[in-house]
């Protein structure tokens, strides 16, 4: 679904699930947005005021009224609603006719006691505000303390000041508004059943994994970059006197283990697949087009670990590829083709000197599609040979066999190895 094309004059309708207040709107605005951007965050502004007069749902609009409001292209607004959808703002369900027909939901933000608090968000927002602008901020939010150990609580109780009287029975009415958030929802988890067997059932306690509890772990070992293998120290290490998890013993230890593998940093969000207006329109089954399918979408975590047969690539593997997008911002489709191309000709090693000069290249081209990026690998091999200067490194020889398969004048793929058959059965694998 993620693939699909939505076109000007699809509809949509907008539909309250919240009740909002203006300290929402100073949320969004001061938590969220240094997120997901101001171009999101003036979407979600934009859908809450297509909505009626009593703020419950909206008429049915074209998204050529999104594009004519806002003054975006189609394709940047889809993107700014797909960061509103990871936030967990908004909800999209979809119904296919002749013209598509959207319904967007609208949910509140956390309240700040949860924002900061929250194991993903509070950590990005740390990290892209940085440690004053962060400060204040959570300064404002905090609420004064007043030492009430000299007072004595007064306060009337519930029936101490009404009585019970025989009355009408009243039926609970499910539709009345309410204020409601929705939940941050992640793909990827942790395998519990491995993290749970690798500790002596004697260190644990029954309640010792509920939910709420694995939520945890999972939004951890995605903000972190942990796998389960990582985190069976860190989880075993925060389990206290009682056979419980300790939960800011285990966000403390995840974090100091970020750290210590990253020179101090702290992680941020970035949007890791390549838009759908980047991508080759569907129809071609040519293998060609099956490669570009591919590096199109995956993320470079996914291709590269397709590269490493299905292991954990290497923590500075990893780190060279969030450099990719995150300093040089390239897009994800196109960071997959220069894994795949420096991997290929230089033995697969990603030489960091290597790939950081065919990036400043690509980033001063403005490459931005696949098809772009596996174009200029093959116009610009012999001009990059003689750019990269890698000191002790002897020459790649420009053997036909150590080129990319995609490697030729009529960009058709004509002949194949039954090897990089098997490694393109392996990489769509990811897709499916």
């Amino acid at each position: 679904m993620k693939n699909l094309t939505i076109l000007p004059a699809d509809t949509y309708i907008v539909l309250n699930k919240t009740v909002l207040s203006d300290n929402d709107r100073k949320i969004i605005s001061m938590l969220y947005q240094p997120i997901i951007g101001y171009t999101a965050t003036s979407l979600y502004f934009t859908l809450l005021d297509d909505l009626d007069k009593l703020e419950l749902m909206s008429e049915d609009l074209t998204h050529h009224h999104l594009m004519s409001t806002m003054q975006l292209k189609l394709e940047d607004i889809i993107i700014a609603r797909e960061k509103l959808e990871g936030v967990g703002l908004i909800k999209t369900y979809l119904k296919k006719d002749n013209i598509n027909h959207y319904v967007y939901l609208i949910y509140s933000p956390l309240t700040p006691n949860e924002f900061f608090n929250h194991p993903i968000l509070n950590v990005v927002l740390y990290n892209n505000l940085g440690k004053k602008e962060y400060e204040r901020i959570l300064n404002y939010y905090k609420i004064p303390r007043i030492n009430l150990k000299d007072y004595e609580d007064i306060t009337s109780k519930f029936d101490d000041v009404f009585t019970s009287v025989t009355g009408t029975i009243l039926e609970i009415n499910d539709d009345v508004t309410k204020r409601d958030s929705n939940n941050i929802l992640i793909n990827r988890g942790i395998d519990f059943n491995l993290l749970i067997s690798s500790i002596p059932s004697s260190q644990i306690n029954e309640r010792c994994f509920n939910k709420e509890t694995k939520d945890l772990i999972n939004a951890l070992s995605f903000t972190y970059n942990l796998n389960t293998l990582d985190m069976q120290g860190l989880v075993r290490n925060a389990i206290n006197e009682k056979g419980l998890i300790d939960k800011m013993l285990l966000r403390k230890s995840c974090r100091e283990y970020y750290q210590f593998e990253n020179s101090g940093n702290l992680p941020t969000l970035i949007y890791n697949r390549q838009p759908d207006y980047l991508k080759k329109p569907k129809g071609d089954n040519s293998k060609w087009a099956k490669m570009v399918y591919a590096f199109e979408n995956l993320n470079p975590y996914q291709f590269l670990k397709a590269k490493y047969k299905g292991a954990e690539p290497t923590d500075r593997d990893k780190r060279l590829i969030e450099n990719l997008l995150v300093e040089q911002k390239l897009n994800p489709g196109v960071v997959n083709v220069l894994i795949a191309y420096v991997l290929k000709i230089n033995n697969e090693q990603l030489k960091k000197s290597y790939v950081e000069t065919i990036a400043g290249q690509w980033k001063r081209l403005n490459i931005e599609t696949v098809e772009e990026a596996m174009r200029i690998t093959e116009k610009e091999h012999k001009k990059l040979r003689k750019i990269v200067k890698v000191k002790e490194e002897k020459p790649i020889k420009e053997a036909k066999e150590n080129l990319p398969i995609w490697f030729n004048e009529n960009n058709e793929i004509k002949e194949t190895s039954k090897e990089e058959e098997q490694e393109m059965a392996e990489i769509l694998k990811e897709l499916v």
